[in-house]
């Protein structure tokens, strides 16, 4: 058989080069644009990019969501800003000057907010877009519209601690409301008995290693988005707070710079299975997704309250972003690190304290009855 050589590639069809590119997936057809002109070109096709981004995230398949992506630029963009994850290192720069103090006493402008500011960040605004994948398959795939319970007259909102629970409130037109399982037929591992997986930890070791979060922020008046999930889980829990409970939590670490003492927050996404069935009881192994939930954690563990969470919201769907994964993790594991220096520090500090405090009543005791004898 002979090959008959190709010249050149301008003597190729770009239907051709367009049915090629279209099997790729975001970063192949992202490499490939940068190969030669023609490629450059019919890689700007939004089509290929609704393809890729419908792949990667099916939540972007819905009609809604489609219109949405089209009004903040178009699936070219919303691909480069949500592929690459959240990174900040900037935790190292701060210093730590014992632990983190806030004012005792605010003025009420400082405790309802900046008006002015408030008004320009609504939580109408903001537009969740979340997939979880098991392995290579879809399991749940979720849109929000807005951030519940949160309105320009409830100041509840502003100053409480902000948590968003994606399974207490269904999207806006979503249809699909059946529970989330995962079982034997989904690549799950079976359970013979909850004493053996407190064991052995299989089914632990599986969800932790198969299973993949996109918890997507898309803020409709800026026209920006940003993954704050880690895709891949950073810790978890077994067993909590019963045996039948699996945690798994991932997140990222956020700027918030002249927003709060320490200037980055965790985001902290947390997902809980509950074993609902198991071998021994005669059906195969299921389990069932309990949680699905979001909230904002600073330094201290303490929880952000809503209008500060909706200002740094703001910031990170602009900070920095990596398409390499060890430098997220890396990111992340430093903010667990100087979190832990922090609160050993703290600890320090309040037994020097409480030393003191003896100190002083042993002198005080002594001087006393040193002057009444």
């Amino acid at each position: 058989m002979s090959i008959v050589a190709i010249e050149s590639m301008a003597s190729l069809s770009t239907d051709l080069f367009y049915d090629i590119l279209r099997r790729l997936d975001g970063p192949t057809l992202a490499s490939a644009a940068c190969a030669c002109a023609t490629f450059c070109s019919i890689s700007r096709e939004e089509r290929l990019w609704e393809n890729v981004c419908s792949s990667m995230w099916p939540s972007t398949n819905r009609e809604d969501v489609k219109g949405l992506i089209s009004s903040i630029g178009g699936f070219r963009k919303f691909y480069a800003d949500c592929f690459p994850l959240i990174v900040n290192k900037e935790v190292t720069e701060h210093q730590w000057n014992g632990y983190l103090e806030y004012p005792e006493e605010l003025t009420e402008a400082e405790y309802y907010g900046d008006i002015n500011v408030l008004e320009s960040i609504s939580p109408l605004d903001f537009v969740s877009i979340v997939d979880i994948r098991y392995g290579d398959k879809t399991i749940c795939s979720k849109v929000l519209w807005g951030i519940p319970n949160a309105n320009g007259s409830n100041s509840w909102f502003y100053n409480c601690p902000f948590r968003i629970d994606l399974l207490t409130y269904a999207a806006r037109d979503d249809d699909n409301e059946s529970e989330v399982t995962l079982s034997v037929s989904d690549g799950l591992p079976p359970i013979i008995s909850i004493e053996k997986e407190r064991k052995d930890g299989k089914m632990w070791k599986e969800l932790r290693d198969g299973l993949r979060l996109s918890w997507i922020v898309v803020n409709r008046k800026v026209k920006q988005a940003a993954n704050l999930a880690s895709w891949c889980p950073l810790g978890g829990q077994r067993h909590w707070p019963t045996d039948k409970d699996f945690v798994i939590r991932f997140g990222s670490v956020l700027p918030a710079k002249d927003i709060l003492p320490c200037q980055v927050v965790e985001c902290i996404l947390i997902m809980k299975f509950r074993v609902m069935n198991t071998e021994d009881e005669g059906v195969e192994t299921t389990l069932k997704l309990t949680e699905l939930s979001m909230q904002l954690e600073d330094m201290e563990g303490a929880h952000v309250n809503g209008r500060n969470s909706l200002l740094i919201l703001k910031e990170a769907l602009s900070c920095r972003r990596s398409k390499n994964y060890s430098e997220v993790l890396e990111s992340c594991h430093l903010y667990s690190k100087v979190q832990s220096e922090l609160k050993e520090e703290k600890m320090r500090n309040e037994s020097r304290l409480d030393r003191l405090c003896i100190l002083c009543g042993i002198a005080a005791f002594v001087t006393f009855w040193y002057y009444i004898l």
